[in-house]
């Protein structure tokens, strides 16, 4: 038979048990996604996401504080009393290096949560998007699920899901559903633009990433620099996946 490809543009377009037992990837392109994943290669132990910032408080309160660090944002800021926020640059080896990561966002650790019952849980980005296609190689069923932006459809999310869809696609057949297409067609439209006009894709990207719900955002709180970042294209081949049983983001 067949493997199936799916992509959702929102958590809310599809049931939590329409995600069980498949492989479920779960992207916020801007910026869980691509924070975990650099938190991840930056030699961080693991990543604990949480739904309520009160939850990732508690956490931190039961463990020895030198040993963990919180991470993440509301409306794109630092939560008052955490570690850091939710800009991939701030996760750097000399920050993060042998720390857990107890992590909470708007949008990202929400859509994780979606994905409970899937029989695996990966985080992708355009940063791991190579290396996420490969470990889903032989997977019969997949989703990729984008986590929008305040429940607004972002495209950032879909440029990403038609990267990581294009990649699975160009090495194995699928059996597509509407939405799949329609994002590896954006995905192509992109690629051609960017050779149209003599640029690289990633600076097509962060172009493009500008004019997205969740670009206009980080503009808006100053934070213009995590496009270029976010746009950077296979630069951290992490597969961060989901350990359900302990409840932690590993690789």
């Amino acid at each position: 038979m067949m493997p199936s490809l799916y992509v959702h543009y929102l958590p809310q377009f599809v049931g939590e048990h329409e995600l069980a037992d498949a492989a479920v990837v779960v992207i916020d392109q801007l910026r869980a996604s691509t924070t975990i994943c650099h938190a991840l290669a930056a030699g961080a132990s693991e990543v604990v996401p949480f739904v309520e910032v009160d939850a990732a408080l508690r956490a931190a309160d039961s463990q020895l504080r030198n040993e963990v660090m919180l991470g993440g944002e509301r409306g794109g800021q630092v939560i008052a009393g955490f570690d850091l926020g939710n800009s991939p640059s701030e996760y750097t080896p000399d920050v993060v290096f042998g720390k857990r990561i107890l992590f909470t966002t708007t949008n990202g650790t929400r859509a994780i949560d979606h994905a409970r019952l899937a029989s695996r849980v990966l985080m992708g980005a355009l940063v791991n998007a190579d290396a996420v296609a490969l470990a889903l190689g032989e997977e019969p069923a997949v989703h990729l699920l984008c986590a929008g932006t305040g429940g607004i459809v972002s495209r950032d999310d879909l440029l990403a899901a038609g990267a990581i869809a294009d990649r699975l696609t160009s090495a194995r057949d699928y059996e597509l559903d509407e939405a799949t297409a329609s994002v590896i067609g954006e995905w192509h439209e992109l690629v051609n633009a960017a050779a149209a006009l003599d640029r690289s894709v990633s600076e097509q990207l962060a172009l493009e990433l500008r004019d997205t719900p969740g670009g206009k955002n980080l503009i808006a709180i100053g934070h213009d620099d995590d496009l270029v970042v976010a746009a950077q294209i296979d630069v951290k081949p992490v597969v961060p996946e989901l350990d359900r049983q302990h409840g932690c983001i590993k690789l």
